[in-house]
């Protein structure tokens, strides 16, 4: 589970079965970060509710402070719980990403010299 993990709502309140849910979906990808990476990154959920001709979109941010780089995704549906979902799907491609540029070079550069003799 993330640490370092803040939810705030915009334009309404967040109800405890949405904090919850948003908790379970998010603060379980710091398994697809890199290990040495897992203790020093820190989340911050930001949901917000359209006010105006908008009155129907909900809007997920997730903003992920990670030790060399800055994740951010921005996902808009009709429904909240939706809207976490899809940004959830999105970090882990984004984590998968930065895993693969972040990981232990040596790794890398065994895998490398197996490809490159054969």
């Amino acid at each position: 589970m993330i640490q370092k993990l803040e939810l705030s709502g915009v334009n309404f309140d967040v109800d405890d079965d949405l904090r919850k849910y948003a908790i379970k979906k998010i603060g379980r990808l710091d398994q697809y970060a890199p290990r040495q990476a897992r203790a020093s990154f820190h989340t911050a959920i930001k949901l917000k509710e359209g006010k105006g001709k908008q009155k129907d979109e909900r809007t997920c941010e997730v903003i992920m402070h990670l030790p060399h780089e800055t994740l951010t995704i921005h996902e808009t549906t009709i429904n909240m719980y939706a809207a976490i979902d899809i940004a959830e799907a999105k970090l882990k491609t984004q984590l998968k990403k930065y895993k693969d540029l972040h990981a232990d070079p040596k790794l890398h550069r065994r895998l490398f010299a197996r490809t490159t003799t054969e």
